[in-house]
């Protein structure tokens, strides 16, 4: 079972809209695709940093002559670092557009622990989490 941290809006009217559910640990996707993940989310300014520092990186390396070898190791070294706080750091972005956190469930996966606490979730008829 895997833990998701979940979030949702401040106004929170409509759970299906208002509702995000962040798995906890290593995010693979934001190891794998780095700045690309960050725009997917909609995390624009942190998509701008990762891309800057990636891209400076890359350039100062390349003007250090220190290699191919090199430059991928510290590739491979920034995708980690990524994808270890990529999770972390969606939190953060949440928590500055409005979300809060309100519980934290487990489940297979992200279907089943959003179905796990819509099911346990204080929702009246109308759909308000209250």
């Amino acid at each position: 079972m895997r833990l998701y941290s979940v979030y949702l809006r401040d106004h929170g009217r409509m759970p299906a809209e208002d509702l995000v559910l962040v798995k906890e640990g290593f995010s693979w996707p934001a190891f794998v695709f780095t700045f690309v993940w960050a725009l997917w989310t909609r995390m624009w300014l942190p998509a701008i940093v990762m891309f800057t520092v990636i891209a400076l990186v890359g350039f100062g390396l390349r003007e250090l002559h220190v290699g191919e070898d090199m430059e991928g190791l510290a590739s491979l070294l920034m995708a980690l670092a990524i994808g270890l706080v990529g999770n972390d750091l969606r939190r953060w972005w949440l928590d500055q557009k409005g979300f809060r956190e309100v519980a934290v469930v487990s489940g297979k996966n992200l279907e089943d622990a959003t179905r796990r606490f819509l099911d346990a979730a204080d929702i009246d008829r109308t759909g308000i989490y209250t």
